[in-house]
């Protein structure tokens, strides 16, 4: 292997034991550097593939801090657990200065996991060697392991994003082996221990082993302790979220010894968002070694005097704090060149050029940035003026001189003014959603639904208690509190996880209606719904009756209809058979059933309206069949016998004018006959009087079959004769006795 690694020492106290006063000591890093060898042209740049030292973050840097690389970047690492190597990982070439007095330009750093091999290559953007600054090298950093402690954090719909960063399989740059080379001195760090490819491992446990898991909470106090000369930390009109404290990620203090900077004019005029640049494929335990890696990086690799970002977040939505001086006051960070001195800097561990971070990490980077903005009175859905503080040209291709007044979203895109694709297409567009969850008010707020009232033709029905049950598409941690509103006035009040209330009304016609009040105090109310409270039962206006119907006969099943009639003064919902249960609309008012011969039947209907309200009516009959053998003869009528027949037995007469009569008291009637295609007609007399003539041919042959029927209001003493015609052709009637109700 050519080349020369340069390894950086541990960092940290001689016994490793610089600590935040609340017992957890820093954990220390580790860095090495390759230099990269240049074509003979210049318009390319590489590092064979190598074993190096284990690291877990990586970056190329260069000579001159206010320089980038316009071109392709790419790198490829050496997996140390299963030894494969990954697919070619493109850096961000053009992350911006940083800082006044860095040491180093570079790209952003990007997290690879526990690796010990690595390969590099860039390629010029135009093929010359314009595009390509001096000094090219490869920072290796391990961040090390040890007891960290973010802050408990939980959000719904937290999630776990797989999309790498954009990959290259465009050829490597015609280039020779590397000559051996000694990367550029890093002015903050150290002299090189050593031209081996190895280097001391931290005191502590395996740097390739992931940190601890988040524990349940941890407190967080202003670090370090701000000077007399530190501004204020003004109270904030917005909640403060949890945020993990550099302690908590295991920061070393040692190595960026230098007291914090604070804006110059002591306000916030706005939140620039950024993505770290990196690979999504850490995990939540891993991401306070990714904030370390980062913290490492721009200190020892760029030479800048603390972490460039305020805040950082990672994708499971855990807030930690970035440059030291105090969460709650105005430090100036080194994220948005030339925009410094009035900002507040949140990144996003990870990188979101194609998918935006997921919903916990957007809805962190709200809060952070509703919480700083609502200490000096600035509106997160507002725009700012802000002064460049040197020239620049940001990614719209706008450019502005030094001491211009730009006008900018508060919330915005660092490629709003750098030269950077920075935060990535996917999360820029993201940017109006953080606005609104920030600034407000309280959005999809809508109710749902009314429990203990019933719901026709977009009115609800109950009879004096609901429970409203509603919801918003606004995370709950971002609302104060929800009012239920009937008529306008508050009736109850709930937190902002809770998602129903009850009320109870009086006889009338309401408006019910659900306000929700933002953290920012912004109110919004929900489109108000009509209830009405009515205890009014429904009425059965006809009451509940039997009568019998077409249909075949058997002893267990005679045919019956039940009919009746309910109606409400406000809305009737249904009417419920209780045996056998059937439930039918409101505008329904009859139904086919059947009952068993010779047994009384109950058949009992419970109507009900949309308030609840309900009233029961009744009815009982009995089936009784009459055989033919029990009607009064008259003509010539032939017994025949089948067991298809009521009975087993029927009569049959093909002699005009022959005739079968029978009495019974009951309210209901019905002949039963068998028919065929030969069968022939029959007249039927009711108490004397002629009333049918009815046609007993089939193209089918039937049994049992109910023919003709007749209902009467109440029930009384009746007689039903049947007379043959005596039809040409084809005379026979065959029938099967009588049923009535009684």
């Amino acid at each position: 292997m050519t080349g020369v690694l340069i390894f950086q020492g541990a960092t940290g106290g001689a016994d490793g034991s610089v600590g935040d006063g609340g017992g957890r000591k820093p954990v220390p890093s580790h860095a090495s550097t390759a230099q990269l060898r240049t074509t003979g042209d210049g318009s390319g740049a590489s590092l064979a593939r190598r074993d190096v030292e284990r690291f877990s973050m990586l970056g190329l840097t260069w000579t001159d801090p206010g320089a980038h690389v316009a071109g392709r970047v790419e790198v490829r690492t050496r997996a140390l657990e299963t030894g494969k190597w990954s697919p070619w990982l493109r850096l961000d070439g053009n992350s911006g200065q940083g800082e006044d007095g860095a040491a180093r330009g570079g790209t952003e750093p990007a997290w690879v996991g526990p690796s010990d091999g690595v390969e590099a290559r860039v390629v010029s953007e135009k093929g010359t060697s314009a595009g390509l600054p001096a000094g090219l090298r490869l920072d290796m950093v391990d961040p090390g392991t040890g007891g960290v402690e973010p802050a408990a954090y939980a959000v719904e719909g937290t999630d776990e994003p797989t999309a790498e960063p954009s990959v290259s399989t465009e050829p490597q740059p015609d280039v020779t082996s590397d000559p051996p080379v000694t990367a550029d001195p890093d002015p903050t760090t150290e002299p090189p221990v050593s031209e081996s490819p190895s280097v001391s491992e931290s005191p502590s446990s395996d740097p390739g082993t992931p940190s601890a898991s988040p524990s349940p909470s941890v407190t967080v106090t202003p670090t370090p302790t701000p000077s007399d000369t530190a501004p204020p930390a003004p109270p904030s009109t917005m909640p403060r979220p949890p945020i993990t404290s550099r302690a908590g990620w295991g920061a070393d203090e040692s190595i960026s010894p230098e007291a914090p900077g604070y804006l110059p004019g002591g306000k916030i005029k706005a939140v620039v968002v950024h993505h770290t640049a990196e690979s999504n494929a850490y995990t939540c335990a891993e991401a306070p070694a990714v904030v370390r890696g980062i913290y490492a990086y721009h200190v020892r690799q760029l030479g800048w005097k603390d972490v460039g970002y305020n805040f950082l977040v990672d994708k499971c939505g855990t807030v930690y704090e970035g440059r030291k001086g105090g969460v709650d006051r105005p430090v100036q960070g080194a994220h948005a060149y030339g925009f410094n001195a009035e900002t507040v800097g949140i990144s996003v561990l990870g990188t979101y050029t194609d998918a935006a971070p997921p919903q916990a990490a957007l809805l962190s980077v709200a809060r952070i940035a509703a919480w700083k903005l609502g200490q000096y009175g600035v509106d997160p859905a507002g725009t700012t003026t802000l002064t460049a503080g040197d020239v620049g040209t940001n990614y719209f291709r706008k450019s502005w001189a030094k001491g211009a007044q730009l006008s900018f979203p508060v919330i915005h895109g660092h490629r709003d003014g750098y030269n950077t694709q920075c935060p990535g297409n996917a999360f820029y567009n993201q940017l109006a959603t953080i606005r609104t969850l920030a600034a407000g008010p309280v959005t999809g707020l809508s109710v749902k639904s009314l429990t203990g009232a019933g719901s026709s033709g977009g009115k609800y029905y109950t009879k004096a208690g609901i429970t409203v049950n509603w919801s918003a598409t606004t995370p709950s941690v971002l609302i104060k509190q929800y009012a239920l509103l009937v008529d306008g006035k508050a009736v109850a009040t709930t937190t902002g996880t809770t998602t129903s209330a009850t009320a109870s009304l009086a006889v009338g016609t309401h408006t019910v209606a659900v306000r929700a009040t933002h953290i920012s105090g912004k109110a919004t109310t929900s489109t108000a719904v009509t209830v009405i409270a009515e205890t009014t039962v429904p009425a059965f206006t006809t009451k509940p009756s039997l009568a019998l119907r077409a249909g075949t006969v058997n002893t267990a099943a005679v045919p019956l209809k039940l009919s009746w009639k309910a109606t409400d003064g406000a809305a009737l919902k249904e009417v419920r058979l209780a045996s056998p249960a059937k439930t039918y609309g409101p505008t329904t008012t009859s139904a086919s059933h059947t009952a068993k011969s010779a047994i009384a039947t109950t058949w009992k209907l419970t109507a009900y309206d949309y308030a609840g309200n309900a009233a029961s009516a009744s009815v009982s009959g009995t089936p009784v069949i009459l055989q033919e053998s029990s009607a009064v003869k008259s003509g010539t009528w032939a017994a025949k016998s089948s067991s298809s027949y009521l009975g087993g037995k029927s009569y049959s007469s093909s002699s005009k004018n022959a005739s079968l009569t029978w009495t019974f008291t009951g309210r209901s009637a019905a002949w039963v006959v068998s028919r065929a295609s030969t069968s022939g007609q029959a007249y039927v007399y009711v108490d004397g009087t002629k009333v049918a003539t009815v046609d007993l041919k089939s193209a089918t042959t039937k049994y049992r079959d109910a023919l003709w029927t007749k209902t009467w209001t109440s029930s009384a003493k009746h007689t039903v004769k049947v007379v043959v015609v005596g039809t040409s052709g084809r005379p026979t009637v065959t029938t099967d006795g009588l049923v009535y109700l009684k």
